[in-house]
């Protein structure tokens, strides 16, 4: 079956603009790099920092659509996405490190510069295979996804939902972050892993690396995109709305609502993997603070904001809390989680159904 976007049904008018206004902002971002590659005198220019940090909203935007399918549409509020995204971004992160080789501050051809300080004798045996961009980019999926599967295995199958599984995601993510704080894990301790040189031959600190990155990101924005609406269409993804709706009567009707709900969570963890496999590149650092819960509430904020259960809406609450952040926090820096929360409890007040909400109310 064809997959169209999971937009907001009333309002065939609203519905138009929705994926009008979609297909211009795709459009939009696909010029950036070209425009950035202007003479910096042109009125069309676009500066490196603008790049850049679309870039990074883009994969914020793909982290947005990983919660908002397995929230908006199995009612799984998960407080942990971000230790998903941050191990995905510690996958690539790893094969960065090893690309690096005799060019570290302590020139060792095999081991990274922190493992020689730290006095390591050899290569850790997790950190095998590393070197190799397909193993890297198929850990930043499996890591994610396993670890979604153990644990929701074990909620799903103990009946654990609600404020209840939000407290176990959330306690997940924040163990992991104090794990990886250790530096006797291997994974960089408090510092993380930085200085990044080359991804696939191509140096990273070039306009080249930049444009590749980003473009790289949108187009797993689409396909994700495309592959969360064809499930949130399916069959599959009405059993999951059923489910988020009334889970007991689901399950009376004979439906095995555990694997249901895990296997949306487990696609959802893998993609918030592949997100942070995208940004860890573009910003050149992943350190244990991605694992912070603040980061998980900041980006199911994002997903309320804009609207859950539409998946469009994840991605116009992602790019517009990111994009006030970034001005608020330059301008203001003190006053951006006062606004975060006020604009949280605005939107839930006066726009329940998020800024998404805005298109489905226009006019037929």
């Amino acid at each position: 079956m064809s997959a169209s976007l999971a937009v907001p049904a009333p309002g065939g008018f609203g519905r138009m603009t929705l994926r009008l206004v979609l297909i211009g902002a795709v459009l939009i971002l696909a010029l950036l790099p070209a425009l950035n590659r202007l003479p910096a005198d042109s009125a069309l220019h676009v500066s490196d920092f603008i790049v850049s940090i679309t870039g990074k909203w883009i994969t914020y935007a793909i982290l947005a659509l990983a919660i908002d399918l397995a929230w908006g549409y199995a009612g799984i509020l998960s407080l942990g996405h971000g230790a998903f995204f941050a191990l995905g971004g510690y996958a690539i992160g790893m094969h960065l490190m090893r690309l690096i080789g005799p060019r570290g501050v302590y020139g060792h051809p095999t081991l990274p510069d922190f493992m020689v300080f730290l006095g390591y004798q050899e290569l850790p045996w997790y950190w095998l295979g590393f070197d190799h961009f397909p193993f890297a980019i198929l850990m930043a999926m499996l890591v994610p996804g396993l670890l979604a599967g153990v644990v929701g295995f074990l909620a799903f199958r103990s009946r654990i939902t609600g404020v209840y599984l939000s407290i176990i995601t959330q306690a997940l993510t924040y163990a992991l972050m104090l794990a990886f704080f250790r530096n006797d894990m291997g994974f960089g301790g408090n510092n993380g892993f930085t200085d990044f040189k080359e991804l696939l031959g191509m140096p990273l600190n070039t306009s080249a690396a930049r444009s590749t990155l980003f473009y790289a990101s949108l187009l797993l924005l689409l396909g994700a995109l495309w592959l969360c609406s064809w499930v949130a269409q399916s069959k599959l993804g009405r059993v999951l709305v059923a489910i988020r709706d009334a889970e007991s009567r689901v399950r009376f009707l004979g439906y095995d609502v555990t694997r249901h709900k895990l296997f949306v969570f487990v696609l959802s963890a893998m993609i918030a993997g592949l997100a942070g496999a995208l940004y860890v590149p573009q910003v050149g650092i992943i350190n244990p603070g991605e694992f912070s819960p603040g980061n998980s509430i900041e980006a199911v904020i994002w997903v309320a904001v804009g609207g859950r259960g539409t998946l469009i809406g994840a991605l116009l609450g992602a790019f517009s809390v990111n994009a006030l952040k970034t001005w608020l926090t330059t301008v203001a820096p003190d006053l951006w989680l006062f606004a975060l929360g006020g604009l949280f409890v605005a939107v839930t007040l006066f726009l329940p159904r998020g800024l998404i909400g805005l298109f489905s109310k226009a006019p037929r």
